[in-house]
This record gives structure tokens, sequence and C-alpha cells, in this order.
């Protein structure tokens, strides 16, 4: 191809996202978190597009409000036990979009202990199902489970954007 010469060829559609990011989100961060996502993440999302999102507060919950409300894309949920396990404002969330028909699925990886390890496997999970990952954490703490998240969609070779808090 030499300089001038037009691509006719489609761009490739990122047929699956996932959004990690901080529990710790101040009314603040609140608020400005759908302006982020429209900016950063609408112009990634179609109609066919899936987006997976953990089932925690903060980030997760966020994320998934302004999904269901702004966006006809695909969500779906994930959890690393059962959805009861969630906490109670998280888990309302879910429970209300999907029995709004808004969540395309719930994944309930079944963990026996919520511990660290739980949360890790959950979100290795859902960027091994991803073709691209957003990340909002808070600081630069190397030990946050958006950062562990972040690391390994890079040691996938999964391309991956980082949108500080």
């Amino acid at each position: 191809m030499t300089i001038g010469d037009i691509r006719e060829e489609p761009l490739s559609v990122v047929q699956a996202v996932t959004i990690t990011g901080t529990r710790s989100v101040d009314s603040r961060t609140a608020a400005e978190f759908g302006g982020l996502l429209d900016t950063y993440l609408r112009p990634f999302l179609t109609p066919e597009t899936r987006c997976y999102v953990g089932g925690a507060i903060g980030v997760d919950t966020l994320a998934l409000e302004w999904l269901a409300q702004h966006t006809s894309t695909r969500i779906s949920v994930v959890v690393p036990g059962t959805v009861p396990d969630q906490p109670t404002a998280a888990r309302e969330t879910i429970n209300r979009w999907n029995d709004r028909g808004r969540i395309a699925e719930v994944v309930e990886l079944a963990a026996p202990r919520l511990e660290s390890s739980a949360y890790h496997s959950r979100n290795r999970w859902m960027v091994d199902h991803s073709e691209f990952v957003i990340g909002f954490p808070h600081g630069d703490d190397p030990a946050s489970g958006t950062r562990y998240t972040l690391g390994y969609a890079n040691q996938q070779g999964k391309p991956h954007l980082v949108v500080p808090l």
C-alpha cells in the first residue's frame, strides 16, 4: 500500500470487552463515571458487543447501571461465587437489571470461599473471554485487583486501556 491508497477493508469490531475497576468510588467519581464510560468505552460498543462486568460494588455496579441504561450492548455479569454472595447493593443492582431483561447472562463461578484468589480467578475468566479490557484503577497500588487484571490482560497480549479514577 502506498501513501494515498484508500483502504476499503472494514475495521475489526470488538466482540467482547471486560470492564474492571476499583471498589472505592466516591460520590464525585460516581457522578463523573458515566462521562468516562461514554468517552472511553462507547466507541468500542455495538449491539453485538458483549460487556463482562464483575458483580461487586464500585466500578462493577456503576458500569452495569450505565450499560443497562445507555446502551443496547449485551451484558454479562460474572461473580466469583453466586449472586446471593454479593454485597447487598451489588446484588440488588444485578437482580433489578436481570429482571428488566438487560442482563444477557449471569455467570456464577461457584468459588467455595470469597477470597482474593476467587476474585482473581473471576477476573482472569473475564479477560480470557474478552478481546479488550478497560480498567478504572484508584491509585497505583500494584496489589489491587484492577491492576492485577490489567497485568493479566497484558500478559495475554490483549489490548487494554487504563483510565485512572
